[in-house]
């Protein structure tokens, strides 16, 4: 029968457990920060070379654009919808995106296309241009190299639109949505290209951005007061009801531009906040029973409309972002790898909303 261990053999297996609990516990610690270390391009951008530059004349630098998109058809919609990507690019290696990267390509057919600019389908032919978009990593630190690659960034989108006026639009009513780092771009867009042309602003339905910080006390435009409204800006981030207390991280880390083109720290300052239940930038809450619904529609065949799942959250503005309750299908919860989590979700909680919202302000355009 065997005896018990030699003491020096139980010590050391003490000693290696105990250095396998210690590590276990530093690699949870400080997890996030080795994940965010990993996609650091680790060159400063000021020697960085960047992807080559797209052509927005040709088909190949757009995600999506209509089968002909300078001569609308009479079965088109009236409007257009100008399309500025959330980030679907990861980074490592570089700071900006190639317009042709495989994986990123891959992100916005399953995930993003369906979900963010699916609401808009039925209402205005589609024009989303690929970009070199700033990485993951720059949305996750306020390094100033981080900054300069999101007014990198803004080149492309710049340029996109110039062309897309110049060539596509044909002087039709337009609307502009962007989401999240597409939003912030789509912000800057909104001020330089748009307010400042009194005949472009007088075709702008409206402009949606989701998931993004614009200063209240500053907006491009003026904000969607309510229904029907048009030439305005429904603008907001939103946070679960569960993990409100990270509002406070949300301001403090949010970044907005300035008039002179520069990135600068939100400083204490409120963003708007527009209620997609409500269609309207309030702090009235909305409870569960006005939403119109919610949508998971990844991996959905594209222009395929998804299920609704109505009356799944409540939501109400505090103190410049949108508090939303957390939704009961276990559809709408995030999934996927840790960056896939830190990008905007697989699901649109207020898919429903904003098709219903986008809709009504076309047609109040187009009839007024």
């Amino acid at each position: 029968m065997d005896g018990p261990l030699p003491r020096r053999t139980r010590w050391l297996a003490a000693f290696v457990l105990g250095v396998a609990v210690v590590l276990a516990i530093a690699t949870g610690v400080f997890w996030e920060d080795l994940r965010r270390t990993a996609l650091d391009p680790k060159v400063p951008f000021q020697t960085y070379d960047p992807p080559p530059a797209p052509n927005y004349g040709v088909g190949a630098a757009w995600w999506l654009m209509p089968t002909r998109p300078e001569a609308p058809g009479a079965a088109d919609p009236a409007v257009d919808v100008f399309f500025v990507s959330p980030t679907v690019y990861d980074g490592g290696e570089d700071w900006n995106a190639p317009i042709d990267d495989a994986d990123s390509a891959d992100l916005f057919v399953r995930r993003m296309a369906p979900n963010y600019v699916g609401p808009f389908v039925r209402v205005g032919r589609i024009f989303a241009p690929r970009y070199r978009q700033a990485s993951l990593y720059s949305l996750l630190t306020l390094r100033e190299d981080a900054r300069e690659a999101r007014r990198f960034a803004y080149g492309d989108v710049s340029q996109a639109f110039r062309t897309y006026v110049a060539r596509y639009n044909r002087g039709r009513p337009f609307i502009i949505v962007g989401v999240e780092q597409g939003g912030t771009l789509a912000a800057r867009l909104l001020r330089e290209e748009v307010a400042l042309d009194p005949e472009l602003r007088s075709r702008l339905v409206a402009a949606y951005l989701p998931e993004t910080i614009v200063p209240a006390d500053a907006p491009p435009i003026p904000p969607c007061e309510g229904p029907g409204q048009t030439g305005c800006l429904a603008a907001w981030a939103s946070i679960n009801t569960a993990e409100f207390e990270r509002a406070q991280v949300l301001l403090d880390r949010a970044l907005v531009w300035t008039p002179g083109g520069d990135l600068e720290n939100l400083k204490g300052r409120r963003p708007l906040c527009f209620n997609p239940i409500l269609s309207a930038t309030t702090d009235e809450p909305a409870p569960a029973r006005l939403h119109r619904g919610a949508a998971n529609a990844t991996d959905l065949e594209w222009g395929a409309r998804p299920a609704f799942m109505a009356r799944q959250v409540s939501a109400s503005c505090e103190g410049g972002v949108l508090r939303v309750s957390a939704p009961r299908s276990s559809a709408l919860k995030r999934t996927g790898s840790w960056a896939e989590r830190r990008k905007v979700p697989g699901y649109n909680l207020f898919y429903a909303d904003l098709e219903a919202d986008a809709e009504g302000r076309a047609d109040a355009f187009l009839h007024r």
